[in-house]
């Protein structure tokens, strides 16, 4: 199967990368850890959200296409929930 990622979805991962480049511009400028730590839990925020929107909307696209082939969708769903829990 053909798998769909969006131009929403690359955009999600171009503002992350910025993220991390301001990150890293942060350690380079020897800021505070006040400052770097929240700049990367914004980072693990965003990257969870870019997780969710791809496993939802391939799961979507799985499902229909197994539903019109005639297929059980419960292994896909099940292996959807599983890549959510390995990513946290």
């Amino acid at each position: 199967m053909e798998y769909n990622y969006t131009e929403l979805m690359k955009t999600r991962l171009r503002r992350i990368e910025g993220q991390i480049r301001g990150v890293l511009r942060l350690m380079e400028e020897e800021k505070s850890c006040k400052e770097v730590v929240p700049q990367l839990s914004a980072v693990r925020n965003a990257s969870d959200k870019a997780i969710a929107q791809i496993v939802a909307e391939n799961l979507q696209q799985c499902i229909l296409a197994e539903q019109a082939a005639g297929k059980d969708t419960g292994k896909t769903v099940q292996e959807a929930v599983e890549l959510l829990v390995k990513s946290r």
